[in-house]
């Protein structure tokens, strides 16, 4: 008995170490490089992304929400891997590369939920983030606008409601699209 447990333990500990091997070496705060194609499916177009801090506007948000709306969006964005690069705010390595997109994120609307009432309850306690995201040239000509939602219905705590609206983001920038060329020839705006 005690010689299967040790067997167990030491099978166990080898599968661990073979997982984190087999897992590329990148660390939450480094930028990775995508391999996958832009959002329209050419292969020409590998834009890169500078994520810009939240803006809040004048609505009474908690700083951890705009921190998690911010730290999903970039880990959501790395995750579709349409974009060559994915840079964070004030990331100096951005201003060396050509073909660099900015994105930013406006909080246009929040409503405030209960963890207690969702767990209470199927109807109340939603918590909804609704905001403006923009995909503009360095220049400030804008690629790209859309309204975007998040919110947290059912499980889960109102953070998770930031989750939601990352992803979301991601992927309808993914599914949008842009113009191969630097400059931007027309404006595409539409709510999802």
């Amino acid at each position: 008995m005690k010689t299967s447990k040790c067997n167990l333990s030491v099978a166990c500990l080898i599968a661990l170490v073979a997982i984190i091997l087999a897992l590329p070496g990148h660390l939450p705060g480094q930028t990775g490089a995508a391999k996958s194609s832009g959002g329209n499916g050419t292969s020409a177009t590998r834009w890169s992304v500078q994520v810009d801090q939240v803006d809040t506007g004048n609505l009474d948000l908690a700083y951890s929400f705009k921190i998690a709306i911010y730290e999903n969006l970039v880990e959501e964005l790395k995750k579709t891997k349409q974009f060559h690069q994915v840079f964070r705010d004030g990331d100096l390595k951005a201003s060396e590369v050509p073909k660099l997109l900015v994105l930013k994120t406006t909080v246009e609307k929040y409503k405030a939920g209960s963890e207690t009432q969702r767990a209470v309850t199927t109807v109340s306690g939603v918590t909804k983030l609704t905001v403006r995201s923009q995909l503009l040239t360095r220049e400030g000509k804008v690629v790209l606008e859309r309204t975007v939602n998040g919110d947290v219905r059912f499980f889960g705590s109102n953070l998770r409601a930031t989750h939601n609206l990352a992803r979301n983001i991601a992927k309808t920038l993914k599914e949008s699209p842009w113009p191969d060329s630097p400059e931007p020839t027309a404006l595409l705006s539409a709510q999802p």
